[in-house]
């Protein structure tokens, strides 16, 4: 069986260079085949008005991109596999599709077209808690590696999954991993009824949780953190000094309908570093 690809989406924008930066390097950690996508809408005209010249077509300026993505990943990956491929059809749409052969998908934070005032474009959103495959989404990227993974917590299935990805790349990486928990109730106060279970020492509730994980990653240095109230802001603050930001797309605090919670909603929004969007995968061929 191939080995999966990481797949990045590019459109020429600012942001998805970045994201084409990141995806180059992770396939390089992972000794694992890039695939370079670019979505063209089917609406777009192949003779559009802003064309350089009267011969150069919607389907040559695609190329173009896909070509000058291809020589960037070069540069920046030497060795590695490098394809691309033009497709066409709605861009969320045909990017879900590519998640579900991909070892992870990423994308820039907001692309081509989007309101400027916007941090996190419809597409990211989209896609966060609808891929397959693990999905990075790319805003900026740090000068330099700053030596830590930052994950979000909270003992849910998407966290394990969370957990599993943040590990994964602190191994290849070799860096640490710092745990992040928001505390669910202050320590004094008395239970809220109708709120869930009485709490316990969850000090002692998420040490017994990642157990397992430390001693399957021994290697890793992992670093626990038990943040008061909602975990976003405790999140936002490490990833200033992260070079990637784990959450998983839904955890326990959330309506079971919401494919995206609130922790990754505010994370996507006002992180400082790539953020990871780990959900639960539909199909995997």
């Amino acid at each position: 069986m191939m080995n999966r690809a990481i797949v990045v989406g590019v459109d020429g924008s600012k942001a998805a260079r970045s994201a084409l930066a990141w995806a180059a390097e992770d396939a390089v950690r992972a000794s694992l085949p890039l695939r370079i996508v670019h979505v063209r809408e089917p609406w777009a005209a192949e003779h559009p008005l802003t064309a350089s010249s009267g011969k150069e077509t919607l389907t040559e300026r695609c190329n173009l991109l896909l070509d000058a993505a291809a020589e960037q990943a070069r540069t920046l990956a030497p060795g590695t596999q490098i394809s691309t491929a033009l497709v066409t059809g709605a861009v969320m749409e045909r990017l879900r599709s590519e998640s579900e052969a991909a070892e992870t998908l990423v994308v820039g934070s907001r692309g081509l077209g989007g309101y400027t005032g916007l941090v996190v474009g419809s597409v990211a959103l989209g896609l966060a808690g609808h891929t397959d495959s693990p999905l990075v989404v790319v805003r900026v990227l740090p000068r330099e590696e700053r030596g830590e993974i930052v994950v979000g917590y909270d003992g849910s299935p998407d966290a394990d999954r969370a957990m599993a990805y943040a590990l994964h790349q602190a191994t290849v990486r070799t860096t640490r991993v710092r745990v992040l928990y928001g505390r669910r109730y202050p320590v004094l106060a008395p239970h809220p009824a109708g709120y869930g279970p009485i709490p316990v020492d969850e000090a002692a509730e998420i040490g017994r949780r990642l157990a397992p994980w430390r001693d399957k990653y021994s290697e890793v240095e992992l670093v626990e953190s038990i943040v008061p109230g909602h975990p976003v802001p405790a999140l936002v603050e490490a990833s200033k000094a992260a070079d990637l930001v784990v959450v998983g797309s839904r955890g326990r605090g959330g309506f079971t309908a919401a494919v995206l919670g609130s922790v990754s909603h505010g994370v996507l929004h006002r992180a400082r570093c790539p953020v990871a969007v780990i959900g639960t995968p539909r199909r995997r061929p």
